[in-house]
C-alpha cells in the first residue's frame, strides 16, 4: 500500500499538494471555530433563549439596511462602530447578547469584538435576519 501511495505521489504531485493544502485549510477552519468564544444559534434556538432569559439583541446592520424592520427591542450599532461604541453596551455585560446582521457574516466580527471586551454570553444569529424571516419570525418597524 505504501508503494502505491508513494507512486501516486510521484506521478501526481499537484493533486497531492492540493490535497495537503485542503487538509490544512479544513484544520485551520475547525480550530478557528473551536476557539471562538461565542456560539451560533438558529432562529428557533434564539427564540427559546429569548423566552427563557433576558436577552439583549444587537443589530449590527447599517441604518439603511434596517428599513424593512428589526427584531423587537434590538439595539442598532453598525458592525464598523461596535469597537468604538462598546461602552454603550457595558451595562449589559452580565446579560446574554444575541447579535445579528443580514446574513450572519458580519455578526461574527461583532461577536469577536464583544468577546474581546469581556462579554461572556454572546451568541450570533445563524443566517441573520434573512434566516429569521425565513423562519416566519416577526420584525418590528419601530
Amino acid at each position: 500500500m505504501m508503494t502505491q501511495i508513494s507512486e501516486f505521489s510521484v506521478n501526481n504531485p499537484f493533486l497531492v499538494i492540493a490535497f495537503v493544502i485542503l487538509l490544512a485549510l479544513i484544520f485551520f477552519n475547525e480550530m478557528k471555530i473551536a476557539t471562538q468564544r461565542f456560539a451560533s444559534l438558529s432562529p428557533a434556538a434564539a427564540v427559546q433563549l429569548m423566552n427563557s432569559e433576558e436577552v439583549v439583541v444587537l443589530d449590527v446592520r447599517e441604518a439603511s439596511e434596517t428599513v424593512g424592520g428589526k427584531i423587537a427591542k434590538a439595539i442598532q450599532i453598525p458592525v464598523g462602530a461596535v469597537a468604538k461604541r462598546v461602552s454603550e453596551l457595558e451595562k449589559h455585560k452580565s446579560k446574554t447578547l444575541l447579535v445579528y446582521d443580514k446574513t450572519g457574516a458580519r455578526a461574527g466580527i461583532a461577536c469577536k469584538e464583544l468577546s474581546k471586551n469581556g462579554f461572556e454570553k454572546v451568541y450570533s444569529l445563524n443566517g441573520g435576519v434573512m434566516a429569521w424571516q425565513d423562519a416566519h419570525m416577526p420584525l418590528s418597524k419601530k
